[in-house]
């Protein structure tokens, strides 16, 4: 028999705590995407401040690579920690550490100091590591609250909801950098080198302005009825802090807790019984997590060096405006997020609750598949259709695998082990995150090193696969994502604890049905 308050909240009428809690957690999203995706034109930037002299003002492939990547690294190693901590302490407390977290490293890359340039990004790649651990907690704990707070009949939505500030982050970055860049100069004359060191800094540092705004009102959310009663044990305590959320009273009987503990077959993460029961689930939402995303942050993340390779953007030189160039590949940016990851977005949140989470992923990752493939042949033949099918990707990315695969993990599994799953899953899409980054911004350079399309300079450019086979690999990754999609149930329409029960009659019809 199911708890009453938690019946309470799967029932619950649309209301205002529910957009409160999407608006709530939704601003950690903006920054996260916002301290992201805001790098890229900030990178090319400091190319042109401290390599000035050498390298033709590039910063060179090892620097960038670490530049780019060392945030991404940090959300790998916090989503394993922050994850497994949010099930032993609780979501609420550990959400305000991520959060306190991300507002000083986001401050903190700004003031990145050193008497040489090497001690200076250095500094930088160290707050950017912590700020990626503390954005990797932020994923997690958001969705995990998100899936207890939410009811089951639009629990998809709310889920996408706050999933969709990702695309206003990106457009929220966008901005902040054209606003900044403009201030300082996007004319004829060159900034002096004063005015280029502000532009970066002040574009990092604005990071942390969005976070630092919603923490009051994360401390005033109470913890979710789902840890406090079913892993904490206090039944009674859920039931109170709900009735306050819902305005109308819960009483619940402290036997009730009692009678679930002694009927439900408690088990760990690295037990028989959870492989058994989760352990096909666990491996579908982390390998789905994991291909999605060397597709979609390396795509998004290098999209400078994608419209540079077609001419979207003039390649650079020393004698240009760094600053004009900063302005135009932010621009660039917020017109793909306009037009092909914001709509996504959108589509994903009217219609996770009506067509499924199962279906919009398969769906998602087969049109990605397709428009990549896509993309390899129409790359050098016409400005316009590749920009067309390169939103059409970022689209069923986000009316897709890049939403679905947040929002599953927070559904399936156990009360007690919901936040450590979702940020194994999450883990593995940062994991998936670096080969897109890291690996393929390597693997991407022309085999003939004369060439430079992603604006690594001179200095030690290697011999690559070409950008036409890293992108026949980014559609390779994207349909084995629609392959593993294949192990993950549906979710929708049905309680978390509903969820796991069914998870778990489904293994065991498996299991009869191949003794028989």
């Amino acid at each position: 028999m199911a708890l009453k308050v938690l019946s309470a909240l799967d029932g619950a009428a649309t209301q205002l705590y529910h957009f409160s809690a999407i608006l709530i957690a939704g601003m950690g999203f903006f920054t996260d995407a916002y301290d992201l995706f805001c790098i890229p034109p900030v990178s090319n930037l400091l190319g042109k401040i401290y390599y000035k002299k050498d390298n033709g003002g590039l910063l060179p492939i090892h620097v960038k690579a670490l530049v780019n990547g060392t945030a991404l690294f940090g959300a790998l190693a916090g989503q394993l920690s922050f994850g497994w901590l949010g099930d032993r302490m609780g979501r609420k407390k550990v959400y305000g550490i991520t959060l306190k977290l991300m507002v000083a490293t986001s401050i903190a890359s700004g003031f990145s100091l050193g008497s040489s340039r090497k001690s200076i990004l250095t500094c930088l790649c160290f707050f950017r590591f912590w700020l990626g651990f503390g954005i990797g907690g932020d994923y997690t704990l958001s969705a995990t609250i998100m899936s207890e707070y939410a009811n089951t009949k639009t629990r998809g939505a709310f889920m996408a909801a706050v999933f969709a500030m990702q695309g206003l982050g990106i457009i929220g970055g966008s901005i902040v950098t054209i606003i900044v860049s403009t201030w300082f100069g996007t004319g004829s004359s060159i900034p002096s080198y004063k005015q280029q060191d502000m532009v970066w800094r002040i574009i990092l540092m604005f990071g942390g302005v969005p976070a630092g705004l919603t923490y009051y009102w994360r401390m005033k959310m109470p913890e979710t009825a789902r840890y406090t009663a079913l892993v904490a044990g206090n039944a009674k305590q859920a039931a109170a802090d709900m009735s306050k959320v819902l305005h109308f009273d819960i009483e619940e009987d402290e036997d009730s807790i009692t009678r679930i503990k002694t009927s439900e077959k408690q088990f760990g993460l690295f037990s028989r019984d959870f492989v058994k029961h989760h352990g096909l689930q666990l491996l579908g939402t982390a390998s789905t997590w994991f291909f999605v995303d060397v597709a979609f942050y390396r795509s998004n993340l290098l999209q400078i060096y994608l419209y540079r390779s077609t001419r979207l953007l003039k390649q650079s030189s020393e004698y240009m405006n760094p600053v004009y160039e900063v302005f135009r590949s932010a621009g660039a940016q917020a017109l793909v997020a306009l037009w092909g990851t914001l709509p996504g977005y959108v589509f994903a949140i009217f219609l996770v609750d009506r067509i499924g989470r199962r279906t919009i992923q398969l769906v998602g990752f087969l049109f990605m598949s397709a428009f990549l493939f896509a993309l390899v042949f129409w790359e050098s033949k016409s400005k316009g259709v590749f920009l067309a099918f390169y939103s059409l990707t970022f689209f069923f990315a986000n009316f897709g695998p890049n939403t679905t695969t947040f929002i599953v993990p927070a559904e399936l599994f156990p009360a007690r082990l919901r936040s450590t799953c979702h940020g194994i899953s999450a883990a593995a899409g940062k994991a998936g995150a670096i080969i897109g980054v890291v690996g393929l911004l390597y693997a991407s350079q022309p085999k003939d090193k004369q060439q430079d399309p992603f604006g690594v300079g001179q200095e030690d450019r290697r011999s690559g696969i070409g950008q036409r086979n890293a992108l026949i690999v980014l559609a390779v990754a994207s349909f084995l994502g629609f392959v593993c999609s294949l192990l993950i149930p549906e979710t929708m329409g049905r309680s978390l604890e509903d969820n796991e029960v069914q998870v778990s009659q489904s293994t065991a019809e498996v299991e009869l049905q191949t003794e028989t």
